[in-house]
């Protein structure tokens, strides 16, 4: 049986020392028996024979004998983890590090010695420990940086090349000495080879130099922000983008090409897991992009597809410039995707993730396209906006206004009887290019109707003490009151040819020209009714009936005082014409027609005068903005 197999294969080694291919063949019997058998390994250690192969491979002057013990002892190791315990120690590694300096060794020696390294440290903290107490981890990184150049020329067959084999086995037992568990001392040390990685991969893209260098790349960094903080500060970092854009270019002809893509996206994973601040480095490559092109592939595995879905989630995760190449690219639509066909727990998890981290972003993104579009569409609200500015002057203007008017109506409590005031001719033209705003009618009922006439845009809207600049009216007029405006607007026609359109015209062709009120455009309206316009304009802190309520109490005040005076060919018009039935039109045509005006309808009508003058030139320049709008 295997008991009995195993003690005559041992006596055979200790009875044919003289003759190494005797010794050679029973070595090569003993591990095909023990190779994943524990229980035959664990009897092998019982009866002696660990140890007497140990000391054989120490004492043995045929290289033969050597290579085939320590691949025993390897062999033997790895099935058993109570072999490993016992052969864990800091002898057995001196040892080992002896055969690896020695220049008599050949190269199958030294593999088969950084093969039982392997074993000894592999889900072993106590071999992590002995490697490095040892120094042994220190010529294993001289090994990494030395090996591979003598072996450079023989990748075509990496298979037969001893030296390409040697350097694999050196960083197969790196990536064992820092993971499971992971050991931060050791990965510490060990990122001291990180620039010969780093070289070989921007002078290589041959999958037999990617996958090893990558593995040792990706556990070395993995939990460890010192570590991923020095790779990505040698550039790092942009060396694996590089490759990856180069891997991905080459996929679209080669499927060995995809799958290294996957390898790199792994170890670019590890290098930001525990920094996912450094993603910004990777932006600008585009990594994201090229992942999403590589995720659409349908030859991955699932396995594949996680480990890419999480390297986005790590882009993505603080990066604002990752979030939005998602986005641009169709990433949440394909993450969706996922969601919904996927079976797997950890894939959904992987897609959960990336749309979580994507969240905020997505709003924002939404309320900043939107606000482009709406930019885009309407052109013309840019120049909206300037005009509006525009009338932020005008408001300090009217504030004048405001504050001397009431300044007068304090000083004019008791009217008083005004001397004859000489108009001369250029006073009387400036009192015609006036007639499109009239002093507000006596009656404040019917200057109410009337002013229900007038449709205001909104572009002309503003804010002063939070009411608003020109309310819209848009009540439909009586009959009669619109015939009269209709009459008097065309008895006034052609003294209005000379005349700016009022406010209304300022609006941008974004503006609806097509509102008409009985016929009359808003204009038009505005026109007519200018002095309305000019006092909810210029004070919008006043209710639209107060006002007219309260001149027209000052009107039939003004008329009693006059009448007692017994002065009716001395007296304002204005103050007189309390009982007359007169509108805004008739009102001010009648102000200006009269020589005897009082200081406060003479107030009235130059504030008039000054408001036009700024219309003029506000009119001017509008007609200049729209022909060059027209030109464009």
């Amino acid at each position: 049986d295997m008991k009995t197999d195993l003690n005559l294969l041992l006596e055979c080694l200790k009875y044919q020392m003289d003759c190494p291919l005797s010794q050679k063949e029973a070595l090569i019997t003993i591990y095909s028996i023990c190779q994943q058998n524990s229980e035959a390994s664990e009897y092998f250690r019982e009866i002696g024979g660990l140890m007497f192969i140990s000391d054989l491979a120490k004492s043995s002057a045929h290289c033969i004998v050597k290579e085939a013990a320590l691949f025993t002892l390897g062999i033997i190791i790895e099935s058993n983890v109570y072999c490993q315990q016992t052969l864990c120690t800091s002898a057995l590694f001196e040892d080992l590090i002896l055969f690896l300096i020695k220049k008599d060794s050949g190269v199958n020696l030294k593999r088969m010695s950084v093969y039982v390294i392997l074993v000894l440290v592999s889900n072993n903290k106590n071999g992590q420990t002995c490697v490095r107490d040892t120094g042994c981890i220190s010529l294993l990184l001289q090994l990494f940086r030395t090996t591979l150049s003598t072996s450079e020329k023989n990748l075509s067959d990496e298979t037969s090349d001893p030296c390409y084999q040697l350097w694999c086995s050196v960083c197969s037992t790196l990536c064992a000495c820092v993971n499971n568990p992971q050991n931060e001392d050791n990965q510490n040390i060990c990122c001291s080879v990180f620039p010969y990685a780093k070289e070989w991969l921007e002078s290589c893209t041959e999958p037999e130099i990617v996958r090893p260098i990558c593995s040792f790349l990706g556990l070395t960094v993995a939990n460890n922000s010192y570590v991923q903080k020095y790779f990505a500060s040698i550039g790092g970092l942009d060396t694996l983008a590089k490759v990856l854009l180069e891997l991905m270019h080459d996929s679209c002809l080669s499927h060995s090409s995809m799958k290294l893509a996957v390898v790199v996206t792994k170890t670019l994973d590890a290098c930001i897991a525990n920094n996912s601040a450094m993603g910004v480095v990777l932006a600008k490559y585009h990594t994201v992009s090229e992942l999403l092109k590589l995720l659409s592939n349908e030859t991955l595995s699932t396995g594949e597809k996680i480990s890419i879905i999480l390297t986005i989630g790590h882009l993505t995760e603080v990066c604002e410039e990752n979030q939005c190449e998602l986005l641009q690219n169709n990433g949440l639509p394909l993450m969706i995707q996922v969601l919904t066909e996927s079976q797997d727990e950890e894939l959904i998890k992987a897609a959960t993730f990336v749309l979580q981290n994507c969240k905020q972003m997505t709003e924002q993104l939404s309320l900043k396209l939107c606000d482009k579009s709406l930019n885009v569409n309407n052109a013309e609200d840019l120049d909206v906006q300037v005009r509006k500015r525009c009338l932020q002057d005008y408001w300090k203007k009217a504030k004048e206004i405001l504050h001397r008017i009431n300044s007068i109506e304090k000083q004019h409590d008791e009217e008083r009887v005004q001397g004859e005031i000489f108009v001369d001719e250029s006073s009387v033209a400036n009192s015609e290019a006036l007639k499109s705003h009239e002093v507000k009618p006596v009656d404040p009922k019917k200057y109410t109707e009337g002013t229900q006439k007038v449709v205001f845009c909104p572009q002309l809207t503003s804010k002063l003490n939070n009411q608003v600049l020109a309310p819209s009216v848009t009540s439909a007029p009586p009959k009669n009151e619109t015939v009269n405006a209709m009459d008097a607007a065309s008895t006034r026609q052609t003294e209005q040819r000379s005349i700016p359109c009022s406010v209304t015209e300022l609006q941008t062709d974004s503006v609806p020209q097509t509102h008409n009120v009985n016929g009359k455009t808003a204009c038009g309206k505005s026109r007519s009714d200018g002095l309305y316009f000019l006092v909810t304009f210029f004070l919008p802190h006043l209710g639209q009936h107060s006002f007219c309520s309260e001149k027209t109490e000052r009107i039939k005040s003004t008329s009693a005082i006059s009448s007692s005076h017994k002065m009716a060919d001395l007296r304002c018009l204005g103050c007189t014409a309390g009982g007359l039935s007169l509108n805004s039109k008739t009102f001010t045509k009648m102000l200006q027609r009269c020589l005897h005006r009082c200081e406060h309808h003479r107030v009235i009508l130059e504030a008039e005068e000054r408001y036009r003058g700024e219309l003029r030139r506000v009119a001017a320049g509008n007609n200049n903005r729209s022909a060059a709008h027209q030109s464009m």
